[in-house]
């Protein structure tokens, strides 16, 4: 399991006595809690508190952040992805995680739990005791109250002493201002009363250190001296930290433009990270123009209002509070999330169009980033629009299934049917898209019911492409049923007589893999093979993937059945490396069981128990036993015996023992470096 630490760009300042006591109670608890007020840099702490302590952790650190969540819908889909489990089977995601975490040692970091203290508490209650090995660092402005929880109390930094909060303003002022040293003694006075007045909160400091770069120390230090006393008239002598945070922050806000203090009310309609064009089609609009927009974020990013990751920004989760609160003033939230949702709603029509072209690993990376954020629009559609929320969940759920969020599909377009029955093409490629969810779910019978219904559907519309959507559906339900000759005269049915384009559209492509697939079944290998060579050198003249890579699987397969091994594990490594490029965890644990199919076929049955062994870590990640369809499963047990006996049941359980328990995300990146 690899560790999913974040990185940060900036350096990290002090802490050295809250390192040295966190260092001990992970060794010595199983759940700790950070706690202290918006930005006083629990994460940072959090952070660098992994860093040290992975080693003490043979399954990894796994780091789930829970500041985009807004309610506890997507609590536990986004602690199974940080993880590694996507899970594929119909049990409760909870009762999934907690077997998948029953025997590993590992520390899973929960990165601000304070808005859903409650499911917090309830989820790590099961996952403490079913997996008796596991540690738990959370980070939250209020403890958890849960049984055993060791609560470590985060302060600001000293301005005095050793002085970390001038240590970090000083780190800043040298981004923001390159040659400016505060520790000179003509600035020492001026940025020692900024620490002071600040209270050495360090998100306090980062905002001034960012003013740097426009204005003086002694100018700043003025300001906030200013500011301050007027506050100190109206309350006690030293206001609370929270309330020097919303000063400093106030402060900050004062000092952007108009239009950078319109962005960033309008900028906490995001949950998640977000690009430029995304902020530009919902932020758009009366003073605010699309120029005006790139400007802003600009404006913003040097103020360290927005940070950048990648291409995406953020914005924390105190800030985006504060600009939460000027969305109200400016009677903007109601429209701002109707633009939110819509600009997704084209955002999936952009995703469906795109995944036939050379752009689909992209839009498979881009549909991952914006996930939280679909949710979001998804669950503003579901009350606002249901006809909408339909359509979107359809667009993104193909998507979703690939990647292995399953149970995300399943619900949103279960209740997204349910929430308007009227008939439209919408509801009836919602139906398509819930069909290929419970499919991959393993739930044939209610794949089987939802097949025809989208086939009623689509008829009765008299929509070909939903014809050739249900048809893929049914099909494969076929196959994996073990019915081949059902699946492939459904897909002579939908795609008609020959010439056929199979590239006109997604649905016709498909089919044309479900009647490959149902001819290498059927034993008409000599047409399989032609079809599938015809058919992915089409793919890979148009940069498409994820057709490609079933077409590898059947050649691979195919290969293997004529007696071609060294062919058949070159298809096998080429699935794998397109369905690393996807993220598509099925389709690699079906890549690797081939490829060691192949290998045993060719005599090396140490490599081959190695590659199986690999296979079965990544069939766990799933939750299915192996999969794929019925042909399949004869030739896993052929091989194995074949591996068995080239190298003795003893040596091959150790090597299978040894792979299995490798992280997987070595093992495939060893595995495609010819590494077996």
């Amino acid at each position: 399991m690899v560790s999913s630490i974040p990185q940060k760009s900036t350096s990290f300042v002090g802490r050295r006595n809250e390192l040295r006591h966190l260092s001990q109670e992970l060794t010595a608890h199983r759940l700790i809690t950070l706690t202290g007020p918006g930005g006083v840099g629990k994460t940072r702490i959090a952070i660098r508190a992994a860093e040290a302590a992975a080693g003490q952790f043979p399954d990894g650190v796994c780091w789930a952040d829970l500041w985009p969540l807004h309610g506890d819908g997507l609590l536990l889909a986004t602690v199974c992805d940080a993880v590694g489990l996507a899970d594929h089977t119909a049990r409760t995601p909870a009762a999934a995680l907690c077997a998948w975490l029953a025997d590993k040692q590992l520390l899973l970091v929960l990165d601000s739990c304070e808005h859903l203290v409650d499911a917090c508490r309830d989820l790590l209650g099961d996952l403490l005791t079913a997996a008796p090995r596991l540690t738990v660092l959370v980070t939250s402005r209020q403890p958890l109250d849960l049984a055993g929880e060791r609560v470590t109390e985060i302060g600001p930094l000293p301005c005095t002493g050793d002085n970390d909060a001038l240590a970090l303003l000083a780190d800043r002022a040298g981004s923001a201002a390159p040659g400016l040293h505060l520790t000179d003694p003509q600035h020492a006075a001026a940025a020692g009363t900024i620490c002071r007045r600040l209270e050495g909160i360090p998100l306090a400091l980062e905002l001034a250190g960012a003013q740097l770069a426009t204005s003086s120390v002694e100018r700043i230090a003025e300001r906030l001296a200013t500011r301050f006393d007027t506050l100190d008239g109206d309350g006690p002598p030293r206001p609370p930290r929270h309330r020097t945070l919303r000063c400093a922050i106030g402060w900050s806000h004062e000092l952007c433009t108009p239009l950078e203090r319109l962005l960033w009310a309008r900028l906490s309609v995001f949950r998640g990270t977000f690009d430029e064009d995304s902020a530009g089609a919902v932020c758009a609009g009366g003073p605010l123009s699309a120029d005006g927009v790139r400007t802003a974020l600009a404006g913003l990013a040097a103020k360290s209002v927005l940070t950048r990751e990648g291409g995406r920004y953020r914005m924390l989760d105190t800030l985006r509070e504060y600009g939460r609160l000027w969305l109200g003033e400016l009677d903007e939230v109601a429209a701002l999330a109707d633009r939110h949702a819509a600009h997704f709603v084209d955002f999936g029509r952009r995703a469906e169009q795109g995944w036939l072209g050379p752009e689909q690993v992209d839009w498979y990376g881009r549909v991952a980033d914006a996930h939280v954020d679909l949710c979001t629009a998804l669950d503003h559609l579901l009350v606002s629009d249901p006809e909408r929320a339909q359509e979107l969940s359809a667009a993104i759920g193909f998507f979703w299934s690939c990647c292995g969020h399953l149970h995300e599909a399943r619900d949103y377009l279960a209740r997204a049917l349910a929430a308007h029955q009227g008939p439209s093409r919408a509801r009836t490629r919602a139906l398509w898209a819930l069909g290929v969810a419970v499919l991959l779910q393993g739930d044939l019978p209610f794949a089987d019911e939802l097949g025809l219904a989208c086939s009623r559907a689509a008829l009765t519309s008299d929509d070909a492409e939903a014809v050739l959507a249900a048809g893929y559906l049914v099909g494969l339900t076929h196959l994996m049923a073990g019915r081949p000759m059902s699946a492939h005269a459904v897909a002579q049915q939908v795609l008609g007589p020959p010439p056929d384009a199979p590239f006109d559209s997604p649905g016709r492509l498909r089919c044309h893999l479900v009647r490959i697939f149902a001819l290498t079944a059927l034993g008409k290998l000599t047409e399989a093979r032609a079809e599938a060579t015809a058919l992915r050198r089409g793919c890979v003249r148009r940069g498409e993937h994820w057709t490609r890579s079933y077409t590898d699987y059947q050649l691979s397969l195919i290969s293997l059945f004529q007696g071609r091994a060294e062919e058949s594990a070159e298809h096998a490594r080429a699935m794998l490396a397109a369905k690393q490029g996807i993220g598509d965890k099925f389709g690699i644990a079906l890549g690797l069981d081939l490829l060691a199919a192949a290998v045993a076929a060719r005599g090396d049955g140490a490599a081959a128990a190695r590659v199986y062994g690999s296979g079965q870590a990544i069939w766990r990640t799933v939750g299915h036993p192996q999969r794929g369809t019925p042909e399949l499963r004869a030739v896993r047990e052929e091989c194995e015996q074949r591996a068995r006996a080239a190298i003795g049941d003893a040596a091959y359980a150790e090597a299978f023992r040894r792979a299995s328990e490798e992280r997987p995300g070595t093992s495939l990146a060893r595995i495609l470096a010819g590494d077996l």
